[in-house]
């Protein structure tokens, strides 16, 4: 049997904030939620604003109608953005669970509009959707001897 030598690597857990900190370093993510009972996973842009999480969406998106169908705290989701290097497997994973509802105070609105440009060949994406966070995780995968050599400072 051929035994490949794997370098040693560590996992860190980390608080809430860090974990905040990294999500905001990079603008793509992936939001989870219910559609037809089953979990759909889409790519999405995102921003952080003073402390949610904020999406683009279109008009006749699954998770725009989610969002807009519940009128109280939202619709459950999670959301997962990561910076992992293919080669080493260094970096950091976030995830985020809470609570998601659609942006309907046009103000608010508006400048949300100016914080998030589409990344999307879309024009129609005129609604936003908020997300509070509600259980935040994160891990730095990190190499053994504690370096920090992991995506840290992306």
């Amino acid at each position: 049997m051929i035994r490949h030598e794997e370098p040693a690597h560590r996992r860190i857990d980390l608080d809430t904030s860090e974990a905040l900190r990294l999500l905001g370093t990079v603008s793509l993510g992936r939001i989870v939620f219910t559609r037809q009972a089953l979990p759909t996973v889409r790519p999405v842009h995102h921003v952080l604003d003073d402390g949610d999480i904020v999406i683009r969406t279109q008009e006749g998106a699954a998770l725009t109608a989610h969002a807009q169908q519940d009128g109280g705290k939202g619709v459950v989701v999670a959301y997962e953005a990561d910076v992992i290097d293919p080669a080493t497997h260094l970096g950091w994973s976030v995830v985020v669970t809470g609570y998601a509802r659609l942006v309907t105070d046009p103000a608010d609105l508006a400048r949300v509009r100016t914080l998030l440009a589409p990344w999307e060949p879309y024009e129609d994406l005129d609604h936003a959707v908020r997300i509070l966070p509600h259980l935040v995780t994160g891990v730095l995968l990190t190499d053994a001897v504690g370096s920090g050599t992991a995506a840290t400072t992306v």
